[in-house]
């Protein structure tokens, strides 16, 4: 048997979103610990295959859907696992449905978002997981935050999918106050990503290197993107004078080296080149190989979550830039969970060289923090993942 577990991963075009895959690459290795082999959800079965060595499907066709379709084939789906309708042949859920019926359960891994400005993600969860009831398996949702805009039938929608779920985790404060007041049953920790890969190390923080590694979103939310440029590029040549190199890790971008900016990195070499001081790029890369590089930094500045989440259990010093409510709600759960509070809206950059010359300055502190947490918060999510285990057998 096997679990059949979705994230939003799969790399499409060279571009991959480090963030997502290693969520999913998280719930593998933990449940793999367990005895428990997986199956994947993906836009690109055969990369994520290859990638992760367990069989992957596709998704389940509400890609390019409006909303009064997607309801349909939600419905249709869930009429499906209950052996009231077929589908027909070539739809892209039939080997989906195929692995359900090979599985224990199903896990709502991390990625994928639950709100409504990403309808797509909150049918395709919620679907999965109805179909899995229709089959009466065991549902787990984990490492999710649910909101904070949700209208009245996307919120109808996951508060459903979440009192069903045998167990719900999210990953910080904000969402479990929501999912509670859904009636679920909740476990909020840190998030599932925090510890990929076994780290962070003795050997990793803010002593490791010299380096201010540098990962930003290009979601202003609206603001001026010249301005808002300038403003990140003024806060860098601040942070190349006072505390060390500026080097640019784009957490969605081309997967290989040499290839030609695009998404995060495209906006990493616009600031680049508004900069006086040099800078460095490293590519992409693997989640992994992402994660060491942010546990070992001097100083973090992201508007990106993932760095921050990697970052923080290492004591690393985050100046996180926070575009909106959601993103500040992510950001500023990351870091409260190791003790910092570096958040810093993008309307407030011309403040940002201060609080970067502060946070700096508490690198000692910083790291006392996360070490005097870490082995409480390994603890806690190891035993939520012996739970996983145990509601998915």
């Amino acid at each position: 048997m096997s679990v059949l577990t979705i994230g939003d991963i799969g790399v499409l075009s060279d571009m991959i979103h480090i963030g997502d895959e290693a969520m999913f690459e998280a719930a593998r290795d933990e449940l793999a610990a367990r005895g428990l082999d997986v199956v994947g959800i993906s836009s690109a079965p055969g990369e994520s295959a290859a990638r992760y060595g367990v069989p992957s499907v596709p998704r389940l066709g509400f890609v390019g859907l409006d909303r009064a379709a997607a309801a349909r084939r939600s419905s249709l789906l869930v009429h499906v696992a209950e052996g009231r309708a077929a589908l027909e042949a070539g739809d892209p859920a039939t080997a989906a449905l195929d692995a359900l019926g090979e599985a224990s359960g199903v896990l709502i891994a991390g990625g994928g978002n639950l709100a409504s400005r990403w309808p797509v993600h909150v049918y395709e969860r919620t679907t999965l997981a109805a179909m899995a009831r229709a089959r009466d398996l065991p549902v787990v949702v984990s490492g999710q935050t649910f909101g904070p805009d949700l209208d009245d039938t996307d919120a109808e929608r996951v508060a459903a999918m979440a009192r069903a779920a045998a167990l719900t985790g999210v990953r910080e404060h904000a969402s479990a106050q929501l999912a509670r007041r859904w009636g679920a049953q909740v476990h909020a920790g840190v998030d599932d990503a925090s510890f990929l890969g076994g780290g962070p190390t003795e050997l990793d923080g803010p002593r490791a290197s010299d380096r201010v590694l540098v990962s930003l979103s290009g979601w202003f939310a609206g603001r001026p993107v010249d301005e808002v440029e300038q403003g990140i590029a003024a806060l860098l040549d601040h942070a190349a004078d006072t505390v060390g190199s500026v080097v640019f890790h784009a957490h969605f971008g081309p997967e290989s080296a040499g290839a030609a900016p695009a998404g995060d990195a495209a906006l990493h070499e616009r600031v680049r080149a508004r900069m006086r001081r040099p800078s460095e790029v490293v590519p992409s890369g693997d989640s992994p190989t992402a994660a060491r590089l942010a546990r070992t930094a001097r100083l973090l500045v992201t508007s990106r979550y993932h760095p921050a989440v990697f970052a923080a259990p290492a004591g690393v010093p985050i100046l996180a830039l926070a575009a909106d409510e959601y993103t500040r709600i992510k950001l500023t759960g990351a870091l409260a969970h190791w003790g910092q509070d570096g958040v810093l809206d993008l309307d407030d950059l011309t403040d940002a060289p201060r609080r970067l010359s502060a946070i700096a300055a508490t690198a000692a502190s910083t790291t006392g923090s996360a070490a005097e947490r870490i082995h409480r918060h390994r603890t806690d999510a190891a035993r939520w993942w012996d739970t996983v285990a145990d509601a998915l057998r």
